[in-house]
């Protein structure tokens, strides 16, 4: 019995170490934190993005997480690109995540703006996360990039009508 509790506790340990670790959600910079280690580790080519399972429902809001899920489904049974064509954490199709400083901006209660900057193949790049605290914690509720001097908001884009998908009563043709 000792026997199997010490495989069971270095079983444990190991799982540990190698999931994910989340920083404290009880600032609106910590998921926005988490995301960019995400979005690093994803440019490795190790894991998935952080809009995408498992990281999805620990770092987005429940609204934000459905549209994503949503837009996931999409792309599953149309076989089509979905509604956000590039990395929403990157401002871009590719890049990478230098020097990354984040900047909390209170909003009102339970709402905040994070600020993200750094540079991506020497240039520099700024995102918005809109914050919402939810569920006893700071969640991301919207990403906004800027191109061309033109915001864009990646709930407003996941927000939009499809074609097709069981979602809209309407099957995609594949």
């Amino acid at each position: 019995m000792h026997r199997v509790t010490l495989i069971g506790s270095a079983a444990i340990g190991l799982l540990l170490a190698t999931a994910p670790s989340f920083a404290d959600n009880t600032t609106p910079s910590g998921p926005v934190k988490d995301a960019y280690a995400v979005t690093v580790k994803t440019l490795a080519g190790r894991g998935s993005p952080a809009w995408r399972p498992p990281h999805r429902d620990k770092l987005l809001s429940k609204s934000l997480a459905a549209l994503f899920a949503r837009d996931d489904l999409y792309q599953e049974e149309s076989g089509d690109m979905g509604q956000i064509s590039a990395d929403p954490f990157l401002n871009g199709q590719d890049g990478e995540v230098r020097k990354l400083s984040l900047d909390t901006i209170p909003v009102a209660a339970g709402k905040a703006t994070v600020q993200a900057t750094f540079r991506s193949f020497g240039k520099p790049v700024s995102v918005l996360f809109q914050m919402v605290q939810e569920n006893g914690g700071w969640r991301i509720d919207d990403i906004v990039n800027s191109f061309e001097g033109k915001d864009y908001s990646v709930r407003a884009q996941l927000s939009q009508p499809y074609d097709c998908g069981s979602f809209m009563g309407k099957p995609c043709k594949r």
